[in-house]
This record gives structure tokens, sequence and C-alpha cells, in this order.
């Protein structure tokens, strides 16, 4: 055939270079430790935020199901072949690339992923500080009244010039802290921490919502799918919320992986993590629908559910006792907070690890470089609603302009790339080493798994790639 030639002509894996490292590295102190902080880097405001709005603009329980079918055919084997990358090179994912493709051009995937790390951590620093406000704005009180005042403290909060820029600071700052003290003492205890309190939030609320009058109507928009709903847009936005809820072609799971110990099952842990991102992203659903239901709001809201609709959504649902309605307010804001946190740390790290290895700095200069670098571009796209004329390009904010080259482009494009390097370029016995863990463990799924790289995932991303274009 001429495309495995093609693939395979641009240059000669060096077998050198796939060698395992014998540096000492750090690495994860546990396999708990590994499922939680991998998991972690899946689980942000992709599960939170975007999963209900997705649900909520295309039919619920439908979307839900063509979901989770697109995260098991098409999450899954990215985030294996991903793992594979990085465990094998026992590197940053710009070096595991290099390290699997010799001198071939192949290997700029990995610095490409790691820009895309570095440009969406600097975005969304500032939707994770919107975050942090809203969690004092609870306390204070501020959240609740009228529909008409809380769309106006959201647009006069975040048009303001300064209050958005103190709140991204101080949440880059939170992850510094965290990506500094390393690996193991560092992510992995914070993972260890804030997973569980994110699951116990995540919890708390979905009961409280679903205990709410008329809650019912919730569960049946959730859990009662109508097909009729389904079209070509409802499968093709399941395939790019998959995409984006996973973490996939960002880097992250790449350089979590290099920390993985050599007895890690791969596999196995690709399933836990999709698992636990999968769940946690119903129960957001659950968390949601039932309160907006309960008092007759707009499930379609779009991108404004969470900091325009669901304040008032719990300032009506709670009328009658005000004070449990701010206790959940506040409950909600501190859940999206942490679950920002835990991917923003991932990012993090992802860049980190780059100028850690590749430039021999102690981590902690190396985190320096980053969050002012990351704080830099975070404030300009605070800025720029601030001021869009100014602080645009392409005929975008700023802000939106590094979300739609990142989501729409660079997510898609690094994953295309991705498949199509572990699926023609890399040797079939480095992937099947790698899954089967040089073999003490079954390979029956590693011939599967590869055609799915060849064939079936590169052309799902593709027709991501072309509908969030407009070409579909």
């Amino acid at each position: 055939m001429w495309l495995p030639h093609f693939f395979c002509t641009f240059a000669p894996i060096n077998q050198h270079n796939i060698i395992m490292a014998t540096k000492e590295r750090a690495s994860f102190g546990s396999r708990l430790g590994i499922i939680l902080a991998t998991a972690g880097s899946a689980v942000g405001l992709g599960n939170v935020w975007r999963f209900p709005t997705m649900a909520g603009e295309n039919g619920g329980g439908a979307f839900i199901l063509c979901y989770i079918l697109c995260v098991l055919l098409l999450g899954v084997p990215c985030m294996l072949g991903e793992f594979v990358i990085g465990r094998r090179a026992q590197a940053n994912a710009a070096r595991a690339y290099h390290t699997l493709a010799g001198r071939g051009p192949w290997r700029f995937i990995g610095y490409f992923g790691v820009f895309t790390g570095f440009l969406i951590a600097s975005y969304y620093c500032v939707v994770s500080g919107w975050c942090l406000q809203y969690v004092y704005a609870s306390v204070a009180g501020q959240v609740s009244g009228s529909p008409d005042y809380v769309t106006s403290y959201f647009n006069d909060f975040v048009s303001n010039p300064w209050k958005p820029v103190v709140w991204l600071v101080l949440f880059f700052l939170i992850s510094h802290f965290v990506v500094v003290r390393g690996v193991e003492k560092g992510i992995e205890r914070a993972s260890k921490l804030m997973m569980p309190l994110l699951f116990i939030l995540l919890v708390t609320i979905a009961v409280a919502s679903c205990l709410l009058p008329g809650a019912s109507r919730g569960f049946r928009f959730l859990f009662s799918p109508d097909f009729s709903k389904v079209d070509g847009n409802v499968l093709l936005g399941a395939l790019g919320q998959a995409f984006y809820s996973l973490s996939l072609g960002m880097g992250c799971l790449c350089t979590y992986a290099s920390y993985f110990s050599r007895d890690t099952h791969l596999a196995k842990s690709a399933y836990q993590i999709a698992g636990i991102d999968t769940l946690i992203a119903i129960l957001a659903g659950l968390m949601i629908f039932p309160a907006v239901f309960s008092v007759g709001g707009d499930v379609g809201a779009g991108p404004s559910l969470v900091f325009i609709t669901l304040p008032n959504v719990f300032s009506q649902a709670f009328s009658s006792v005000p004070w449990l309605g701010q206790i959940i307010a506040l409950l909600f804001y501190l859940l999206l907070s942490v679950a920002a946190l835990t991917s923003l740390i991932s990012l993090h790290e992802v860049c980190t690890a780059f100028f850690h290895e590749e430039f021999h700095l102690s981590r902690a200069k190396a985190a320096t470089i980053v969050t002012s670098l990351c704080c830099v571009l975070g404030i300009f796209c605070s800025l720029s609603f601030y001021d869009a004329d100014t602080l645009s390009l392409f005929g975008k904010s700023l802000f939106d302009l590094f979300d739609f080259a990142t989501g729409q482009i660079f997510l898609p494009l690094g994953g295309f790339l991705t498949c199509l390097f572990l699926g023609w370029f890399v040797p079939k016995h480095i992937i099947s080493d790698e899954i089967t863990n040089q073999g003490t463990l079954s390979g029956r799924f590693v011939g599967l798994f590869i055609f799915s790289l060849r064939f079936f995932c590169p052309a799902c991303i593709l027709l991501i790639f072309l509908h969030q274009m407009g070409a579909l």
C-alpha cells in the first residue's frame, strides 16, 4: 500500500533514541496517585461547564449516549496512544516525540503539543479566575438577585480592567506552588486531596438539586434520550466534547505518562480515567439540569449557563431559605475552582517539564518562567473583555482567538498527527511492548488498537476538524 510507505519515508526511527531512559526521573508514588492525578488533568471546566452546556444544547440524554460512545471508540485509544509515547520516552512531551521520531519531522508534534498547552493555560486561567471571584461573591451574597442584576454583575466584572486580572494571577500562583513542589510531593499530593473533594462537592450539590420540586423533568432530560434529535451536528459535537474533556492533544497525558512506573497497566488506566471523567460529567448534569428545570430555566442557555443562569437558579430554587441557596452557590463555585485547578496544574506541568528538561533549569526556575509568561498573556486575554477593539486579531478578541485556535484547530490537529505517527511510523513492537508491559500482559487487542489509530481515529478527528471549521 502507498499509505504506509508514504508515512514511513519521512525518517527512519533511530533505535538508539528508543532505549529506556536511565537517568533518575521523578515519578508518581502510587497507582492511586497515577489515576487521580491523570484524571485530574482530564477533569476540569470541560466536564463541569462545557459538558452540561453541550448536553443542554443537543438534546440531553441522546447527546450523553453519543458522548459515551465517542469516549470509548475515540477517546480511550487516543489517550492510550499518548500514554505509550510518554512512558516509552520517559521525557517531557516535546522530547518524547523527538525520542521516538529521531530527526524526522514527526518530532515537531511534541513541540506543537507544548505550545498548545501553553496557549490554553494562558486563557484558561482567565475563566479560572472568574470561578474564584464567584466563590468570593457567593460568600458576600453578591450573586443573588433579579436576572437583570446577575447578568449585569457578570458583564461588569469581566469587563473590569483590573479585578479579573487579580484573580487570574492568584489562581495561577496556586498552581505554581503545587508544580514547584514536584511530581510526588506536589501534583500527586494535591490530586489526592482535590479529586475526592471534587467528587464530594459534586455529589452534595447533585443531591440538593435532585431533591428540588420538579427535578424529575431534569432526570428525564438526561436519561430519556430522544433519538430524533440525533443528527450529524450532535454526533460531531459529542466527538469534539470527548476530545476536549479528556485533554487530548495538549501534551498533558503524554507528560503525566512519563511519570508512570514500568508496571503501570496503561490500557486499564486509560479506561479507569475515562470512566472517572465521564462519571463526573454526568454528575455535573445531575447537579445542573434538575435545578434548572425546577425553576423553569433555559437548559440551552449555552456558555452563560454557569455564570448567569445558575445564580438565578440557585436564588429562585432556594428562595424560601436564602442562606441555603447561598451555601449551594458557594459550594458550586468552589467545585468549579477545584476542577479548573486540577486541569491548570497539568497544563502548567507540561510547560514546566519542557523548560526544566530542555534548558536544564531547576524546577523552580522553569515554573517561574511558565507562570510569568502565562500570566502576561492571560492579562492581555482578560483585558480583551475591557477593550476588545484594541486587543483583537482576525476579527476576534484575544481571549476568543486563543479559545478558537486551540480548541478548534490545534487540539484536533495535534491528535490527528499523533494517531498517524503511532499508527504508521512507530514500530508495532514498541507499541506492543508498552501495552503488554514487555509481554507480561495480554496483547490480543494490540492489533485492533493499531488499526484504530491508523484508520478510525484519524477519520473521526478529521470529521471534527472539518465540522468545527464549517466545512460540514
